[in-house]
């Protein structure tokens, strides 16, 4: 025992003098030492936060399951902003084969046509939408709707309708339609695990709302909701108040009063400690459908564009911690742009914002990103028409396999253009999952210390629909499986090309934080 603890006092000794060593050199000197001993950088990051396991979610509008008016595409005439489509097919295999690559997630069924769509009851034959309604949900497409959401591992989160025919003689809301729908989904071997009371109250001239609605119609209303919902429906979350973009885009002003918007502080304050989860949209700004300029596009890898998201994030966020403390935050709605999406919403351009805006959230404990929509309009993840998969579409896969609940502080940037973040990896105990977006025009080098797999995602240009992964285009075959996913071999460190972005699984990263 004296010869070991001899040779620990050796040792020691030598420590410190490596210590003393380099803190005698100058500076710049003392960093080179510093840089060449073989460390492993992603070892010692830190758990910032968690997220919920199906973080990454989707909606698919009410529109799309009952067919109807949704946002015209850009190459048809001149100034159309709606156009007629027909029911999704949510039996398609094709479409269920991408989806289930998302799972498990949530899937939003809701949206503004949600607030005025009518489910008939039990053996009623309808031919049109009854007064006060203005589309027609069948029996057999909300049936199709919950066994897709089964076949794709994601749990249903609605709403209900909030228009003149969904609403007593008094005005108040009748829970007619929603124990309807609720009783249906049972019958079809589903349950909805949470639900707002309407789609964006926030802005009822937008919504089939009554004219007039208010506040006190609102917190009324919320009021015979969760009482209803407490008897027909005790394991079902409370969710809202779902006000969208009141932090940024549609911020409080007169003007917005004058147009009857009203206040999601208003809205919470009004039944405070009512809801198990706080949900807000988000869009940084509308499409060119409703108005908003082109050149939008040129700002697509600004800072400005970038961090938008987290102008919302801390005003919900604040607004959370005043009326209902504690509760999970959600960010249940959003895309590029709301209306639609802009042309380029369907590019590679947009992945930069699609996966820096998750990155960016769950560091500050944003519990699930619903991104609008799977498969509908300009900012679907899949074009509705081709089932072709998008690039925003392989970005959320490689989400999926990479970024798993535990969100980790990053390592130090390089640059101020190369944008991290660190995830603990799915499945792999100390493993680690990184994500790399370089904004800049140059290429970005990053030291890591261990091995693993990356991928590299690259478009010319930039707003190409077409993205490449390691140089190559990822496809679904026709059993339904992803190929072209398979990950490069990855050295001691990553190299992140100019404006592309790279993920990278590093399964012997050793991280504590991720066991």
């Amino acid at each position: 025992m004296g010869g070991n603890r001899k040779k620990g006092m050796q040792v020691t000794r030598v420590k410190l003098w490596n210590i003393l060593f380099v803190s005698a050199l100058p500076l710049s000197l003392a960093a080179c030492v510093s840089l060449r001993q073989p460390t492993n950088g992603l070892a010692p990051l830190p758990r910032v936060a968690t997220v919920d396991e199906r973080f990454l979610s989707y909606n698919v509008e009410m529109v799309e399951v009952t067919g109807g008016r949704f946002w015209a595409p850009y190459d048809g005439p001149k100034g159309e902003m709606y156009r007629m489509r027909p029911p999704t097919n949510l039996a398609d295999r094709r479409l269920v084969a991408m989806a289930r690559q998302l799972g498990p997630a949530y899937i939003r069924i809701s949206g503004t046509w949600a607030n005025s769509t009518y489910l008939p009851a039990p053996g009623e034959v309808v031919t049109s939408p009854p007064p006060g309604f203005n589309q027609v949900l069948t029996r057999d497409q909300w049936r199709g709707a919950v066994a897709f959401a089964a076949a794709v591992d994601a749990k249903i989160v609605t709403s209900f309708p909030a228009s003149a025919g969904a609403r007593h003689p008094d005005g108040s809301w009748n829970p007619e339609q929603a124990q309807r729908l609720l009783d249906l989904t049972r019958e079809a071997g589903g349950e909805i695990h949470s639900a707002e009371l309407f789609n964006e109250p926030t802005i009822p001239p937008h919504g089939a709302f009554p004219k007039g609605y208010g506040v006190a119609d609102f917190a009324r209303d919320f009021r015979i909701f969760k009482s209803w919902a407490a008897k027909a429906a005790p394991g079902m979350k409370l969710a809202g108040a779902g006000g969208t973009a009141e932090g940024t885009m549609m911020k409080h002003t007169p003007q917005s009063d004058s147009m009857g918007f009203l206040q999601s502080e208003d809205l919470l304050a009004a039944n405070p400690g009512s809801l198990d989860i706080v949900t807000y949209h988000f869009y940084g700004n509308v499409s060119q459908r409703c108005g908003s300029s082109p050149s939008l596009k040129d700002t697509a890898l600004s800072a400005d564009w970038l961090d938008r998201t987290l102008i919302d994030a801390n005003f919900y966020g604040a607004m959370r911690d005043r009326h209902e403390p504690g509760k999970p935050m959600w960010l249940n709605e959003t895309a590029q742009a709301a209306c639609g999406g802009s042309p380029w919403a369907q590019t590679f351009l947009d992945s930069f914002r699609f996966l820096n805006q998750m990155g960016a959230l769950a560091q500050k404990s944003v519990q699930v990103v619903a991104h609008n929509t799977l498969a509908a309009s300009d900012y679907g993840l899949i074009d509705q028409d081709t089932l072709k998969p998008r690039p925003n579409y392989w970005a959320a896969v490689l989400w999926k396999r990479t970024m798993g609940a535990t969100v980790l502080a990053p390592p130090a940037s390089p640059s101020p253009g190369l944008r991290l973040y660190a995830h603990c990896l799915p499945g792999k105990g100390g493993g680690v999952g990184l994500l790399a977006i370089n904004t800049e025009a140059s290429a970005q080098s990053l030291p890591l210390g261990t091995k693993g797999r990356s991928w590299v995602l690259t478009g010319q240009p930039l707003d190409t629909r077409e993205v490449l992964v390691n140089g190559r285009v990822p496809a679904l075959t026709a059993s339904g499986n992803l190929s072209g996913l398979d990950g490069a071999l990855l050295g001691a460190s990553l190299t992140v090309p100019g404006q592309a972005i790279a993920f990278a699984a590093l399964p012997g990263a050793g991280n504590p934080a991720c066991r």
